[in-house]
């Protein structure tokens, strides 16, 4: 019953297959192997973008970061929501990697609105050469409380935007799930919604570590090649990183993971919402915000359930307040895990 986090589920075996045979022999470093030129094909073709360049790394700080630099200057500000993965959870690492470019958090909850946006943006830019300069505006997708954007609300932040010049940049760690929520093309939640470049995710969805940076725009390629070496986030044995995104990528078993996490999250959903839990935000992916009794709480823990409390406290006298819990599922969960949680919260 481990509902943490998708970071902690097992690797895919046909992924670990693959990390197998690209051990096999020699091979290219830096991303000349033959199985990046695999995956670079894979990308363009599902994206339906012939020129867009494609690069890997092993962390989703990584991808975010050094995007985010190649697209804004160190004297600009980063345009994202308060609960942004950026903001909260990558250390200042895109304010690192990009030489100091601040983040200027948009006003709302995990989902930015147009007009919101538009009036933050609005603000920036006032005090000439003494305050910060307009840069990137980053959408997260699937977002941090498990919202997914629709295609017609990611093309009304990119509008705003590209009225200021502005790109926009899109942290897909759980891109996969929100595609098949969608059931839309790749190419539709991306460049043809307005997105400039696009942090791909494997590592919460089968892949052992491995994200993918796209530009649809290929004359950002070089620059972020540049910063990708100069940040230390070039491997050497770079054919583990494209066997794992090619396995990924092959016969669509990026999507079979994702629907299997979605149809999980689904089920403990139906489930929670049968025992009378309460969510905070609508489950829409593969991840959960839900209340229930702190008694069905402290019944789970002595079972074993491992996920994250989100706000309240364990102990406490009262074993009918209300305490919510952050529940994430992954590729591998099995309904028997699911029923094994549901059971002990009645």
């Amino acid at each position: 019953m481990f509902f943490a986090s998708d970071n902690a589920g097992p690797t895919h075996p046909l992924i670990m297959s693959a990390l197998t045979d690209a051990n096999a022999g020699y091979a290219m470093p830096y991303g000349a192997d033959p199985l990046m030129d695999e995956v670079r094909t894979q990308i363009r073709h599902l994206f339906e973008a012939p020129e867009a360049a494609v690069y890997l790394v092993a962390t989703g700080t990584a991808a975010n970061s050094l995007a985010l630099a190649t697209l804004s200057q160190p004297w600009q500000t980063v345009f994202c929501s308060p609960v942004a993965h950026i903001h909260e959870d990558e250390c200042n690492a895109p304010e690192f990697f990009s030489g100091g470019a601040k983040l200027t958090l948009v006003p709302g909850t995990d989902k930015m609105t147009p007009k919101a946006l538009a009036d933050t943006i609005a603000q920036e830019e006032t005090r000439g050469v003494h305050g910060p300069q307009r840069g990137p505006v980053s959408i997260t997708q699937v977002t941090e409380r498990g919202s997914v954007y629709s295609l017609a609300e990611l093309q009304a932040l990119s509008d705003v935007a590209k009225a200021h010049n502005l790109p926009v940049h899109l942290d897909g760690a759980r891109f996969a799930n929100a595609l098949v929520q969608l059931n839309c093309t790749p190419a539709e939640m991306t460049w043809k919604s307005g997105i400039d470049a696009l942090s791909l995710g494997g590592t919460k969805n089968g892949c052992m570590g491995v994200e993918a940076v796209v530009f649809f725009d290929p004359d950002k390629a070089w620059e972020f090649e540049l910063r990708r070496k100069r940040g230390a986030h070039l491997f050497s044995k770079h054919r583990f990183l494209s066997a794992q995104m090619a396995a990924y990528l092959r016969d669509d078993l990026w999507l079979t993971t994702a629907r299997a996490a979605n149809a999980a999250c689904a089920q403990l959903a139906e489930g929670l919402r049968a025992a009378g839990a309460s969510f905070l935000h609508t489950p829409d992916a593969n991840m959960i915000f839900a209340a229930f009794p702190r008694a069905a709480h402290r019944r789970l823990h002595e079972a074993g359930a491992v996920y994250h409390i989100w706000s309240g406290e364990l102990d406490g006298e009262d074993p009918d307040e209300m305490l919510a819990a952050r529940l994430v599922c992954d590729w591998s969960m099995t309904t028997d895990q699911i029923d094994r949680f549901l059971s002990h919260l009645g």
